[in-house]
Formats: C-alpha cells, structure tokens, sequence
C-alpha cells in the first residue's frame, strides 16, 4: 500500500524593506494583475468607507476576498505611511484552521505594491508557541484566526488594550459558522469587540447561502430582513438599519453533470455502483491537470483513494488523500501539492470544500449524491476558480436513484432554490462559557454584560430571568452544586464578577470552543511516525493482528496503550473496516423538494434530460407495480411477505425527517393497541415490519401522521430521557461542568459520558428546572429528526393526499429499504450475495426492458 509523501516544509523568506518604486497607485493594483473591479467590489469598497457592516454575497472565485479586504486597504492607504506595523486593524475569522495559510498569503500580496507597512500572521490551534509568545506582546496588524482562538484571546485581561485600533472584522465562509454553535461563540465575540471599538465595521462572505437576512442580523444584530421582509435579488442589495446584503452578480457559469452507468439496475440499493464506474472515474481525472475527488465520508474516501491506486500504481506520488482524521503534516503536504498543480489527483472530504484559490484544478467529482444543492454549488467552485470561468461537477452515483438526485440539483440550481442555514435561539451552555471567559478577562458588571449580550442576534431575546440563572450558575453552579466549592467558577466583589483562582482560569482557556465530537485516539508507527485519529469506539474493538487502512495504508494493529493505537505496516490486506462516527449525510430539505418535483415529473412522463432517461426503467416498473408519486401525493404500499406485515411510506423528505415520521407512526400505532414493529429508513422513505397485520387505509394513516401533538408524541415515541442524557455530554463540555484536558490526556468518551451522565442525574432529581436539561432535550428534537422540517413534512402530509396502494411484491422504492433491514440481520451469506439472490428474484418477475 502506498502513503503519502512527506517532504519537508519551508519556511517563508524574511520580508526585505518596501522599494518606493515598487508602489502603485491602488486603482494600478487589479489591472497589473490582469483583472478589473467588479461593481459589487466596489460597491463594498464604497460602504466601508460610509462606515456601513454587511453581508458579500457571490459565487466562489469571483473576488470575495477583495470586496471585502480592500475597503480598510483604501483607507489606510490615505492615511499618513506608518513608521512600524500598526497594531491590529484588520480580523480575518475564518471556519477552518485549515484555510488560515492560504487566506494570509491572498492578504499580504497587496500590501508591498500599495506601500503598507502591515504584517500579517495568522493564530489557530496550529500556531508555534514562538509566535503566541510574540503575539502576546503585540498582534499583527492582519489577524487570520478562527472563532475558538478569537474567544481565547478575548479571555485575558489585556484584550480591550490590543484590540483597541481594530477597525474592521471579516468573517470569511459565514454560511459555515452561521446556524451553528461556532457561529454563536463569534457573535458573542464581535459582541465584545464592539464593546471595545463602538465603529467597527463588520462584514461577512458566503457563496452558498439562501437565506441572506436572517446570515446578515447574525452578523451584524439588528432585524433578520428589510422592512418588506424580502431577500436581495442577485446583483442588488438589501438595506436594514445595522448593515446591508450586496450580492455580486459575475457571470459564473456551472456545469452540473452525472457519469451515466452502461445499465442501471431496476432494484437499486445503496452504494451497489460505487467503484464500478472506476474507469469513467479515470477517465475524467485523465482529462485535465489536477481533479478533485469529494466524498461524502472519511471511510468512503479512504477506500477510493486505494483503488485509484490500484488501477494506476503508475500514479504513485501524484494521487493525494486529504480528510480531517489525516495528521496535520499530511495535510499540509497534500494542500502545497494543490497550490503548485503538483498533484494529478487528491480524493477528499469536506475539508477542501472551502479554499482561497486552487486555481490548477480542472476537474470535480463527486462520488454519491451531495445531499444538498449548496455543498453541490460549492464543491464545483473548486474548479475554474476565477471569474468568468466555467465550473464543472460531475457526480459519480452510487445507486440508481441518486441520479435523480443530480437532476433535481441542477434544476435547483439552475433556479437560485439553495438551503438556508437558520439560527440558533440562546444557546445557553455557549452563554455560560462566555461569562467565566468575559470574567477572566478583567472582570464584569452583570447589566453592561447583558446590554453586550443581547447585541448579539441568539440572544436577543434572553429574559432576565434566563440570565439570572446564567450568572448563578456560574458563581453558585446552580441549585444541585451550590455545596460544591468547585463548581463557584466566578466570584463577586464589590459588583464586579471576576475569576480569582488560577486553576479555574487554566482549566477555562484549556477547553474553550464548541466543537465537541467522538473522542478520537492518536495511530502512530511503533516506531513513531503519527498517521493521524480514529474514533474511540473503532479503537476499542480491535484486537492483536487486524488490519485496517488508513492514510493510505494498511495497518496492522499491535496495541492501544495510552490513548494510542500503535500500528506496523500489514503485509495482506484489511480485515476490518475503518468507521467513523456521524458520518451519514441526510438529504437537505431544498434537494428533497426539488426531488419530489423530478418525480412529478416522471409521472407524467416527462424524462427531460440524460440523467432521468437513464433512471426510466426503475422508475417505469415503480409505475407498473405501484405508482410514482405526482405532486400533492405521499405513496404508501402495503405487502405481505414471510418476514410480516409491511408498511411502506415514501415522504422523500431526508433520512432523519423519515426517521421521525416512522417513530411517530409507530408510537401511535401501537397506543391504539399493543404491537411490535421493525423499522428502516433512508433518505426517501421508511417501513414498518409487524407480525400483526397493519389493516391502514389512506384516511386512517393520514389521521395517524396528523400534526398534532407532534413534540410530546415525538418524545414519547424514543427513549427521550436517555437520548437527552447523552446530548448532555456536549452540553456540559460546552459549559464548563467536564472538562476533556489537554489532547491526549487519557480520559475517554466513556469517561466524559460517564461525567456528564452524573450531572445530569443530578439535575433532573435534585434542579428539575436547570435550563441546560431543557437546551439538551430541545437538541436532541432538533439533531435527531430535524423537527421544524419533521413537522413541515406532517403538513405538507396532511394538506395533500396519501395514496395506498398494494404491490404484488417488492418494488424499486421498496427494495433499497428491504437491504437497510438486512444489514441488521444475522447470516451466514454475505450482505451483497443476499441482496443480487432477492434483486435477480424481482428482475425475472419485472420481466424483459
């Protein structure tokens, strides 16, 4: 098995004194580098030096960056020349710590050619301790940080004096912070540094965003939409009191197209094409310089990168692997590799969605559906990144159904319908933490902390009664631990809530940040070398002698000691599969939609482009055997088999809105009497399996998926409580109340889960009213089964119309969650031999295309 190389890295050159001959006026700038202004950059330019905040709206490699770095350019350019490098001006958050390399050389390259004594440094969880050290004495005038180093800088008494020249903060890729704990924890930030600098400018980038009003007040506070509530059509702007939307209108054309399988098979199951389309796969990469491979999941692009490989050893060296689990080195490598078109190939996950310029890839593909027109729109930006230029994505299915699928994303697409991301309403684990770093830095008064609060759009409307529970708990730990001395993480003197004990304080700036996930243990050589992270619970079932790939490679496992899986290079291939958790995508509500648009369409015969002609004859024996649905219908079928009675219905609303409703169904099925029932769900439907019979009609189901009481009998339908217990675990980590320590430090999920579930024990006997039980059963509806989407999906049912039909077997949409049932089943067969045996039975039944 092959790796990937490691050279050395550089350091960067010293940068010499600016040559005055080397100075060009600023509108000399872009035409030297062959390029003009576009309006909606100069449009930003403008409201910057009007003193405006605001929202860039444009497609990828159209000049984002620019709009939004030139407006402080400019007016530091008319401004007396600085002797030295001012202090920090200019804040650059940006989402991953990955990016910050690559968006520090895009902001330095303008400053010797227009005469600006800056520097620019960047500050992530991977910067040296040797540049801390230097930035604690003074920042750099340029700032590259992401929101968890943005909080910790903001927790030490000196803030308010090295932010005080700030002028301007940029949040780059908004559309990944916005709707998300992170996006919180830097709202609460640029609550802060508004506090310290009353005219700073904030403004914020996205291309991939649907609903720009509710991104802007996340922004900047204020109102989420104009006062007629509309979105800002493209290449037009919206006006609100605290800052505006500019979206660039460049002409940008996407090319959105689907390798088409020689034969689709007319019962599809998930992942049944995958590698097989291979050689369309070489193919396309073989067609330009550098191609980009997305996948869905670390475990699928782990398998694909081996058998490129495989099929061309010739590519040894010139094929990449780039996933968040791969050492930092690695990935270091594989993004300088892309920079100077090195690299033929690179397979990767969503970590190379986002980017500042990787102008030598050509070629995009995306193996199985994207699940979103977004994450689709934004992983085609990768390829002819510059303005003007066409880019292109081609999917690689790996089910038939997935190429309805692309269509539907096209038309999606093609018609500005792209997701929202919606915002999340005062988190209060994320607040919690905010007032013992607030109260590290130099201390609070509780009302000028409320007034910066609520500046913050989450926490608009925290009451104060929300916010006297807030700061008891933090002083007192609430009414369960008030006896315990620990839990009193800030003290109060004379009006002023402050953190005293230096234990405290280093246990706080140890664990700040949201991002809470499986616990993950380091793979290293026996002889050393780092590889990267697996899951925890992967690592806990390994035992002596198996062997599994990763990083390219396969290993063979020799030990877990210390949090370590220690690992020798096997000499036969992998036994064991390499798993992560929360790896399954479900599918967006926007692409759902427009699915169910493809399928109106198909039953009424229309098959208007390739993809749709090549998914006909499925969807042709869907219609002979039961029925596709039109629009305004849910189809729901009925078969009696050997394993039961079952009930299929077909929302095609996302796996987890398909989870709730089967949940929900089967909850009130069985109040009406007591039943057993086996579940499965994907992405377009759910069934129900009883030994007793299931005697529904259309009217009698309708009433069962009725709306009403949606969240009790949610709650009631799941073990809510246990749910909710291990939704705590993040909770309390976000709150302060467990603490993971240093990386590597020994402590398990198991103990964290253990930790968390202790308090929340606690909690629920002794403090029924702590608020961070009801933040984590409200995660929990909200995480588990989407239910804004859930109960969406029930009107969407219950204004239209459940058409019951009973097929004489199996049908196509059927069949895919007859496999998910399989996979649970215990047999002596492989999964794939039992599936080819039930798909050849219904082939020679569905008879001759």
């Amino acid at each position: 098995m092959r790796g990937i190389p490691k050279p050395p890295r550089t350091k960067p050159p010293k940068p010499r004194p600016i040559d005055p001959a080397e100075v060009v006026p600023p509108d000399e700038w872009f035409p030297r580098r062959g390029w003009a202004p576009f309006p909606f950059q100069q449009e930003t330019w403008a409201a910057y030096r009007a003193g405006a905040s605001g929202l860039v709206h444009a497609s990828t490699g159209t000049g984002k960056t620019y709009a939004a770095y030139f407006g402080p350019l400019l007016e530091a350019v008319s401004e007396p020349p600085a002797v030295a490098p001012p202090p920090v001006r200019v804040l650059w958050v940006t989402p991953l710590r990955a990016l910050s390399a690559d968006t520090a050389l895009a902001l330095e390259a303008p400053l010797r050619p227009l005469g600006l004594n800056w520097d620019v440094g960047t500050r992530t969880g991977d910067t040296p301790a040797a540049a801390r050290a230097r930035q604690q004495k003074r920042l750099p005038t340029v700032l590259v940080t992401t929101p968890e180093s943005l909080s910790l800088l903001l927790t030490y008494p000196d803030a308010r004096e090295k932010f005080a020249g700030l002028r301007c903060v940029v949040c780059d890729e908004w559309h990944e912070l916005f709707g998300s704990k992170r996006g919180v924890l830097t709202e609460l930030a640029l609550a802060r540094l508004r506090t310290f600098c009353p005219h700073l400018r904030t403004w914020g980038l996205s291309a991939t965003l649907g609903n720009l009003g509710d991104a802007l007040a996340a922004l900047v506070g204020g109102d989420p939409t104009s006062q007629d509530g509309r979105e800002p059509a493209e290449g037009s702007s919206l006006q609100t009191d605290r800052g505006r939307v500019i979206r660039g209108h460049v002409p940008k054309p996407i090319t959105i197209d689907a390798v088409l399988p020689p034969r689709v098979e007319r019962f599809p199951w998930a992942g049944h094409l995958g590698l097989s389309l291979l050689p369309q796969v070489l193919a396309a990469i073989e067609e330009g310089k550098t191609a980009l491979l997305f996948t869905n999941t670390r475990g699928q692009c782990e398998q694909w990168y081996q058998a490129l490989l495989d099929a061309r050893p010739e590519w040894a060296g010139q094929v990449a692997l780039h996933h968040g689990s791969l050492d930092r080195k690695a990935r270091d490598w594989v993004e300088d590799g892309l920079r100077a078109g090195t690299l033929r190939c690179v397979v990767c996950t969503s970590t190379l969605d986002l980017g500042v310029d990787f102008a030598p890839v050509e070629r995009v593909l995306q193996v199985g559906s994207p699940k979103g027109v977004a994450r689709l729109l934004q992983r085609a930006g990768r390829s002819g990144h510059r303005p003007g230029e066409t880019s292109r994505v081609t999917c690689v299915p790996t089910h038939a159904f997935e190429l309805v699928e692309v269509s539907a994303a096209r038309a999606a697409a093609a018609e500005g319908r792209i997701e929202g991301r919606f915002p999340i309403d005062k988190p209060l684990d994320v607040l919690t933490q905010h007032c013992v770093g607030s109260a590290l830095a130099g201390g609070f008064r509780a009302d000028e902390l409320l007034t910066e609060v609520r500046t913050a759009h989450a926490y608009r409307a925290l009451s104060d009664a929300e916010w006297e529970w807030v700061l008891d708990f933090v002083t007192r730990g609430g009414e369960a631990l008030k006896a315990y001395p620990d839990y009193r993480r800030v003290e109060v003197r004379d009006g002023v809530y402050g953190v005293p004990d230096a234990k405290v304080a280093r246990r706080h700036r140890q664990s700040v940040g949201v991002i809470t996930s499986e616990a993950a243990v380091l793979v290293r050589f026996l002889r050393g070398a780092k590889l990267g992270t697996v899951d925890e619970s992967f690592a806990a079932r390994l035992k002596a002698g198996d062997r599994f790939t990763f990083a390219g490679r396969t290993l063979e496992f020799v030990k877990l000691y210390e949090m370590t899986v220690w690992v020798r290079l096997a000499k036969t291939d992998a036994d064991t599969k390499l798993r992560w958790s929360g790896s399954r995508l479900p599918l967006s509500g926007e692409l759902s939609a427009a699915v169910r648009a493809k399928l109106d369409e198909a039953a009424r015969g229309l098959f208007a482009d390739a993809e749709m002609q090549a998914v006909r004859p499925v969807l042709e024996v869907q219609a002979r055997w039961s029925r596709v649905p039109a629009a305004g219908e849910v189809l729901a079928e009925r078969l009696n088999t050997r394993d039961g009675h079952h009930l299929f219905l077909y929302p095609f609303e996302g796996r987890l809105v398909n989870e709730g409703v089967a949940a929900l169904l089967a909850y009130r099925l069985s109040r009406r009497r007591p039943q057993t029932f086996t579940l499965a769900c994907n992405d377009y439907g759910l069934e129900l399996v009883s030994s007793d019979p299931l005697d529904l009609g259309a009217d009698a189901l309708k009433e069962l998926l009725a709306p009403d009481r949606l969240t009790d009998d949610v709650l009631a339908s799941l073990n809510a409580a246990e749910l909710a217990k291990r939704q705590f675990r993040e909770v309390a980590r976000v709150a302060g109340l467990v603490n993971p320590g240093l990386p590597h430090a020994g402590r398990t999920a198991k103990q964290l889960q253990a930790s968390s579930g202790l308090f929340y024990d606690v909690f629920r006997e002794h403090d029924p009213s702590n608020l961070l039980l009801w933040q984590a059963r409200r995660e929990v509806l909200d995480r588990q089964f989407e239910v804004t989407r859930l109960r969406a999906a029930l009107d969407r049912i219950a204004a239209g119309r459940i058409v019951m039909t009973d097929p004489p077997r199996p049908t196509p949409f059927a069949f895919p969650l007859l496999v998910e049932r399989m996979r649970a089943a215990v047999s002596s067969e492989t999964l794939a031999d039992r599936v080819r045996k039930l798909a050849a039975s219904l082939e020679r039944k569905a008879g001759p295309e």
